[in-house]
């Protein structure tokens, strides 16, 4: 990774993602810069999970934690750095 984050860490991501298209001119398409910032919840040699958000199954006799985040390959990260807070 760019820097040095690790599990837990509150972080902000610049990445390059795909991109769809449809009846327009490709070769004006191109990866697009997103952003994002989340806790990284898993890191390894290609990809990087972020979680953003964390929520209790509304199923009252579940037990689990769902939760929604991004799953980023190092590959297309720009900048990776821990967010201010």
């Amino acid at each position: 990774m760019r820097s040095a984050v690790k599990t837990g860490d509150l972080v902000y991501v610049r990445y390059l993602d795909h991109v769809f298209f449809k009846d327009t001119d490709a070769s004006q398409q191109k990866p697009r810069v997103l952003e994002a910032e989340g806790r990284v919840d898993h890191e390894d040699p290609i990809y990087v999970r972020l979680v953003f958000e964390k929520y209790a199954d509304p199923d009252p006799l579940a037990t689990r934690v769902r939760s929604m985040g991004l799953v980023i390959l190092k590959s297309a990260i720009l900048e990776i750095r821990r967010a201010n807070v």
